[in-house]
């Protein structure tokens, strides 16, 4: 198979590592925003063809799939083009930063039938999985959901500390990796939510914290806290309080409530690498012909509700 990828930065380079443990996988296009630093990164990783032309790319007949590891702003519109030029897609989260244009890509998905992926990672982690397994298994329910994003970003710099050519979001980016676990985890549907913000940054033009509440039809309650101006341990941290017991997942590592390891080998052999297995479920669904976990149709209802929360600071006088 025969695959692009769009965006060189710090995440494209995560997919690049993980694509290379995938038999029968070849990346044979790099897409970039600078000629130079596209051909760098393609020679590191042995791919034949660099540019900064998207449509180009798409071009190639050859090219089965694309992964999207470009700027957020641009996710719906290369997505669509992508699936219009009969490429198979994942998209790097998030699908969209606008519900409008979340639900056109899943429109386009359904037009082409081709596989549609959005990199909504925690499903993949290890430490998730085994969380669902329990849930799937019948010896655990979800009653609420703690979580903590934080990063330390105060200048536009990516995961790896280099300058960005566009702005990080707390609300479409970042709280989609939990709304969406919140409510894969609960299977059940987000019917109240509630959002505050503080003040924008003065340069980067965005809150830099905000904190979310949601409930779902099931009664499930979830708290999530985000902030750019943490200064400290940055990533995600999950605590799942259920009915039998009490989990706290930060990436791929998995303790109970006393703060004691779980072994999670052969939860999901042959990687314990989030991205990685993502990536072989999106190879894995266009083998097999199915629709693949985190279809767009799959987590399309967690863009409904940011968008709802989008709409809700715009009333919020003085916070639009």
């Amino acid at each position: 198979m025969k695959i692009a990828l769009a965006g060189g930065g710090a995440f494209g380079e995560k997919h690049l590592d993980g694509l290379k443990n995938i038999d029968g996988v070849e990346v044979v296009s790099l897409v970039g925003r600078t000629q130079d630093k596209t051909q760098a990164m393609a020679d590191k990783y042995g791919i034949g063809h660099a540019t900064t032309d998207y449509e180009e790319m798409l071009e190639n007949d050859a090219i089965d799939a694309v992964i999207l590891c470009t700027p957020t702003q641009m996710h719906a519109d290369q997505a669509i083009k992508a699936m219009d030029a009969g490429k198979h897609v994942e998209i790097e989260i998030p699908l969209a930063d606008s519900w409008a244009d979340a639900q056109a890509v899943a429109k386009k998905q359904e037009e082409t039938g081709l596989v549609c992926m959005v990199g909504h990672t925690r499903r993949f982690n290890p430490s998730h999985q085994w969380v669902k397994q329990q849930i799937d298994a019948g010896d655990l329910e979800i009653l609420s959901m703690d979580v903590e994003t934080y990063f330390f970003r105060r200048e536009n710099k990516n995961a790896k500390g280099e300058p960005r050519s566009w702005t990080d979001h707390l609300l479409w980016h970042h709280s989609a990796h939990t709304i969406d676990i919140f409510q894969y985890m609960t299977g059940a549907k987000v019917v109240k939510a509630n959002i505050l913000q503080g003040p924008k940054h003065p340069k980067l033009g965005i809150a830099m914290d905000q904190s979310i509440q949601m409930k779902t039809d099931k009664g499930q309650i979830l708290t999530l806290s985000l902030s750019f101006n943490n200064e400290g341990p940055f990533g995600t941290f999950f605590r799942y309080i259920g009915d039998t017991g009490t989990y706290l997942a930060r990436y791929d590592d998995l303790f109970n409530g006393k703060d004691e390891p779980i072994d999670l080998s052969g939860v999901d052999v042959p990687s314990n690498n989030g991205i990685e297995l993502q990536d072989r479920e999106f190879i894995a669904a266009i083998r097999e012909g199915r629709e693949p976990n985190s279809s767009v149709a799959g987590v399309l209802d967690c863009y409904r509700v940011i968008g709802e929360l989008a709409a809700s600071l715009e009333e919020q006088d003085g916070w639009s």
